[in-house]
Formats: C-alpha cells, sequence, structure tokens
C-alpha cells in the first residue's frame, strides 16, 4: 500500500531542491527578512485572545486529496475575505500544488487582500520552505510530526520563532502527537485525518488525544468537521478548529463560520 505522506514528502524533497537551485538559501532569507512586515508570532497571539470561544482557522483550496476537486473555479482573495466577514480568526493557505492545488501566489495575493494572520499550509520538510512562506507573507506554518524527526522538529519550530513566525504542529498518530507537544510548539494539532491514507478519518481522534496537550499550548481540531454540531461535540481543551473542506463546497462559508465562532468555552485560570 502506498503512503501517501511518504509520498508527498519525498515530492517536496524535490521541490525544495528544485527551487534552491533557482534562488539560494542567503536570496530566500534576505526576502523573509525584508517580507511583508508582520506583527511578532501574531498566529499565536489571536488565537491565545480567542480563548474563551472557539477560533476558526478556515481554510482555502482547491483540492482535497481524499475528496477530488472542490471547486472548479473560486477567487482564492474573495473566498479568503467572505472568511473575514464572518468572524474567522486566521485564514490557511494551501501551497502544496499536486494534490491540493494551492501555490504561495495564493498566499501573497490574500496576503495583500486581509490582515488575519496567515498560515502556509504545506508538507514542509526543509527550512527553505518556512523562508519561503515568510518572505510570502505567512504568519505561521504547518508542521506534520509524522514527516520529521524529533531534532527536526524542534530545529525547524526554532526558525519559524526566530522569524516571528509560529509553527502548529499536528500530528493524528498518538505517539507522534507526544512528539509534537515536547517539541516547543505553542500550538498543536490533532488531525482526525490520517495522512498516510487521507480517506481514513477518525472524528474521536481528538478526544483520545487532547489531554496531553500543555496548559499553555492551544490545541486546535482539524479535519472532519462539517457542522456547528460537530465543533460542539469537541471536548472542551479545543481552543480552535481547521476548517477547509465544508467551507469550500459551502455556497456561503459565513453560517458555518459564525456558528462556531459563537461557541463559548470555559477557560480555566
Amino acid at each position: 500500500m502506498t503512503d501517501f505522506l511518504d509520498q508527498v514528502t519525498r515530492e517536496r524533497r524535490a521541490d525544495v531542491a528544485a527551487a534552491r537551485a533557482a534562488v539560494p538559501d542567503d536570496e530566500i532569507r534576505a526576502r523573509a527578512q525584508v517580507g511583508p512586515g508582520r506583527p511578532f508570532d501574531q498566529f499565536f497571539q489571536s488565537l491565545r485572545h480567542r480563548r474563551s470561544a472557539v477560533a476558526v482557522i478556515a481554510e482555502v483550496k482547491r483540492i482535497s486529496p481524499a475528496s477530488g476537486v472542490l471547486v472548479e473555479s473560486f477567487d482564492p482573495v474573495a473566498q479568503a475575505v467572505r472568511y473575514v466577514a464572518a468572524g474567522a480568526t486566521a485564514i490557511s493557505v494551501l501551497t502544496e500544488h499536486r494534490h491540493w492545488g494551492g501555490s504561495l501566489s495564493d498566499l501573497v495575493a490574500i496576503r495583500s487582500a486581509v490582515d488575519v494572520p496567515l498560515l502556509a499550509k504545506d508538507v514542509i520538510v526543509d527550512a527553505y520552505q518556512i523562508y519561503e512562506a515568510r518572505a510570502a507573507g505567512a504568519d505561521a506554518v504547518l508542521l506534520i510530526a509524522e514527516a520529521l524527526l524529533d531534532e527536526e522538529l524542534r530545529r525547524l519550530v526554532s526558525i519559524a520563532k526566530r522569524l516571528g513566525m509560529s509553527a502548529l504542529v499536528e500530528a493524528h498518530e498518538a505517539s507522534a502527537f507526544g512528539r509534537a507537544v515536547s517539541c516547543g510548539a505553542r500550538v498543536v494539532g490533532v488531525n482526525a485525518r490520517n495522512l498516510r491514507k487521507p480517506s481514513d478519518i477518525d472524528v474521536g481522534r481528538v478526544r483520545q488525544l487532547h489531554t496531553f496537550a500543555h496548559a499553555d499550548q492551544i490545541l486546535v481540531a482539524e479535519s472532519g468537521i462539517a457542522s456547528v454540531d460537530d465543533a460542539r461535540m469537541l471536548p472542551a481543551r479545543v481552543d480552535a478548529v481547521l476548517v477547509g473542506t465544508a467551507l469550500m463546497r459551502a455556497d456561503d462559508p459565513g453560517p458555518l463560520i459564525h456558528g462556531i465562532a459563537s461557541i463559548r468555552r470555559t477557560v480555566s485560570v
């Protein structure tokens, strides 16, 4: 059986090598330093500010590896603007092109149109991609624990911090989530989707793993959330949800975002 995550990881390593040949490390690092000026750690701070209610990270993507093409044609900027108007705390922008139909160009365009934090969502295998994301205006990057060794996780989280960014470190497997919460990240996620086989979704995974998140970490529930009721069923420990497919398929994403963002939480002090 093909391991989808391993496949994409190999592809992204080859992509980084090609990008590095065209734009050397020194240049991409310089671009990251002079890219769109963004507040320090805005992604984490915005999610923490919302801890009395569920924050929505609304996702812009064209394709789902499990469901195929979600929309034949759409304006990513207009979609992001609709998300913000409905109350999204942050926007997730796919930047992987083969399987999710994303691009850094989408990130740049959306950055010019909205001021909320942007998460660059990709299968990151190299620090080069973090510098690319920052240069394009991202406030955070996604790191997948199953795709990275412990040393790599810690190093990439540290690089993101030095750039004033957050790292959302996600996992599906229990052992990988343990590594995620101990790598130094302040935002961690439980992905209900098994990226080794994207058609497999375990919506109960966050209920199994939420107690392992540290008290000072933001916990994000990812995938499998299609309704306000789905969000209400999540453990009270969940601070934010990342929703993509349901929003991309909706004629109007506003009611789902507004409904989830209206769910109150009890925050212990």
